[in-house]
């Protein structure tokens, strides 16, 4: 087959996706449309929320298709009207098989794992939470089963020790975009031939929820260490503070950034219980001490350890 320009329309929904999405625009392939979540009401002004895909699509006159049904006729008579070549999804819903047994030339999504490795919503949270040290993109055509399909491509990034989620999400977003075009390039040659996954490597992925951010003070200190890691900048790391201003209530606190402290005092007391300098917060884990570099106290901004001491005296966190 000879390489030529397809014609794709393109899933997906948060940040993540945008950069791929600006690859593929600048590719010189016809991205025909964009499908993206309905805008969503949110905040005290109830405002319409656009996806950072739309706004994308809208600045740079893409047509945008928001389905609130994937399976509805009216949007699927839509999608085959396009004739389309090739479907990319990144971080969009499920699809049903309707929609990505469409096109001629398949459907693949773009994973920031390295499948079957965290296969779920959460691979670049769950990666960093379990202290991995290695992570990646996988571009792999759809089947029934979510995550599961035949593996096109693979790249890999290394998960440096200061590195936060945050951090490997922009990594991963960049290097994702770059293998996505190729992908599309290579779809349009006709040199791709696609792998099976490997069987028993699968570790899941599940969504983030509030109890999944909760510290468990009574855990190892670097188990903590890659939680915190994992969740910030977002959503965060949290844990309720007992001051002694207010002796036996407790209010939350988000915690964004620490350190494993092998120069701090001597353990003392119990997991949770907390030891202080002028400027420095130090609190027992369950195994060791960590130093907890910045935070954010419920209704204020984040801020360094150094600068909450001088509002706030914690006697222990729970």
């Amino acid at each position: 087959m000879t390489d030529r320009k397809l014609k794709i329309v393109f899933f997906g929904t948060p940040e993540f996706a945008v950069a791929s999405l600006d690859r593929l625009v600048k590719s010189g392939h016809e991205v025909a449309a964009v499908v993206t979540m309905p805008d969503k009401i949110a905040g005290r002004g109830h405002k319409l929320i656009q996806s950072d895909v739309k706004k994308y699509a809208v600045e740079n006159g893409l047509q945008v298709l928001q389905p609130e049904k994937l399976k509805s006729l009216e949007f699927v008579d839509t999608l085959r009207a396009i004739n389309a070549d090739l479907f990319v999804v990144i971080a969009f819903r499920m699809l049903p098989e309707v929609v990505w047994g469409m096109p001629p030339m398949g459907t693949f999504n773009l994973h920031a794992s390295l499948l079957p490795k965290y296969r779920g919503a959460a691979p670049i949270n769950w990666a960093v939470i379990n202290g991995d040290t290695e992570t990646g993109v996988t571009t792999f055509f759809l089947k029934h089963e979510i995550d599961t399909g035949d593996i096109i491509e693979q790249r890999k990034i290394e998960i440096l020790p200061s590195d936060n989620v945050g951090d490997v999400h922009d990594k991963l977003m960049s290097l994702g975009a770059e293998m996505v075009a190729h992908t599309v390039d290579e779809i349009a040659k006709g040199n791709v031939i696609p792998q099976p996954q490997p069987e028993g490597e699968y570790a899941p992925a599940p969504k983030i929820f509030k109890d999944t951010c909760r510290i468990d003070w009574h855990k190892p200190s670097v188990g903590i260490h890659n939680l915190v890691r994992g969740l910030s900048p977002y959503p965060a790391a949290w844990t309720t503070m007992e001051e002694s201003r207010t002796p036996g209530e407790f209010t939350d606190v988000k915690i964004y950034e620490t350190r494993i402290a092998e120069d701090a005092p001597q353990r003392f007391g119990e997991p949770g219980d907390v030891s202080l300098t002028k400027d420095r917060l130090f609190v027992n884990t369950e195994d060791g001490i960590l130093e907890i570099l910045s935070l954010q106290p419920a209704g204020k901004k984040r801020m360094e350890a150094s600068a909450f001491l001088r509002g706030y005296n914690p006697l222990r966190f729970k």
